[in-house]
Formats: C-alpha cells, structure tokens, sequence
C-alpha cells in the first residue's frame, strides 16, 4: 500500500517565524499519537508566488501509512486543534493538499 503525505503551506505574519514555529514544535507529541503518521517536515521558504510582501513561507510536509490514514487525522481533535495554533501566527488560511508519495527514502543518522 503507498504512502501518502498531506503539504500545507502557511504564509506566515510578520514578525511571528519564531512563535510559528514553536506552534509546530509543541505538536509533535500530538502527531506521533496518530495511526499511521510515519513523519513531518517542516521547511521555511521565501514568499508564495504573487505575493509582494516580505513574509516567509512555512510548508509542512506529514507522510501517512495510508491514504485512510492521513484522512482520519483530519477527523481527529488533533489536527483542529493544531490548525488553531498555527493559524494565529498565519496570515490568512493555508493551502493544503494531498500526495501519493513515489519515492521515500529517509536515513535518520545520515
């Protein structure tokens, strides 16, 4: 059965990185609590394509042993309540999309 993996991608406030980032540091207990979550990611950009502001942008990337897997992380109090906390750093809602993953290939002690 493929993996999946769900990217959401967070413009974030001025000034707000670091507290944007803590936000998703104190979700790591809550997500490996999850069935099925296999990891995250989380990468700092530069600013979406058409936005003039000087705001970063922040993707998380979650795989999923599944795609069942990664939809009922949706239905679990855990995604609310980890969208609730990032979202008061973000300036306005994110993109969020799902994957079938191709190629996973992770080395922890690389």
């Amino acid at each position: 059965m493929p993996m999946h993996a769900r990217i959401t991608q967070f413009k974030v406030r001025l000034g707000k990185l670091e507290e944007m980032a803590e936000a998703l540091d104190t979700l790591v207990p809550m997500m490996l609590q999850q069935k099925g979550f296999k990891s995250l990611i989380v990468l700092r950009g530069a600013a979406l394509p058409g936005n003039t502001s000087e705001a970063p942008v922040i993707t998380a990337i979650t795989t999923w042993d599944s795609l069942d897997s990664l939809r009922a992380s949706e239905e679990n109090l855990y995604f609310y309540r980890a969208m609730a906390r990032v979202l008061a750093f973000s300036d306005g809602f994110p993109t969020i999309q799902e994957h079938e993953v191709l190629v996973n290939e992770y080395h922890p002690g690389a």
